[in-house]
């Protein structure tokens, strides 16, 4: 059902010093920031080859990336994505298998334009997955 790796997110503390370590230190391609009000996250992303890194900070007091944040407060990973060709038969699938989807259940539209759920950490080995419908 999952495709390709569309992106590994990163909880960062502060977002234009992660931006300036992935394009100065690390020599990679950073996209401007874009605020997504839906999902509480501003996101930088750092283009690579074969997959992006999403730089994720807080957009607002109530966003999950600041509760994030304070346990962790250096940032650290907060989740992968996976690319799938139908969201909603994913969805439906993932359901019928005992998997909880976040939220209402319904997509989202993510930071790339596309319909996007997450699936619950606890039903896949703690971690917290974006599925992305291409």
């Amino acid at each position: 059902m999952i495709g390709n790796l569309n992106h590994v997110a990163i909880a960062v503390p502060d977002l234009e010093a992660a931006s300036k370590t992935y394009r100065d230190i690390l020599g990679a391609i950073v996209r401007p920031p874009q605020d997504e009000p839906d999902h509480g996250v501003t996101v930088v992303f750092v283009e690579l080859n074969n997959t992006k890194i999403e730089l994720l900070h807080p957009l607002g007091d109530d966003s999950p990336i600041a509760n994030f944040l304070e346990k962790n407060k250096t940032g650290g990973i907060h989740h992968i994505c996976y690319e799938v060709e139908d969201i909603l038969a994913a969805r439906d699938k993932l359901v019928q298998e005992g998997a909880r989807i976040l939220g209402s259940g319904e997509p989202k539209i993510g930071a790339h334009g596309k319909p996007v759920l997450f699936l619950h950490p606890k039903d896949f080995n703690g971690t917290l997955l974006e599925l992305e419908q291409v």
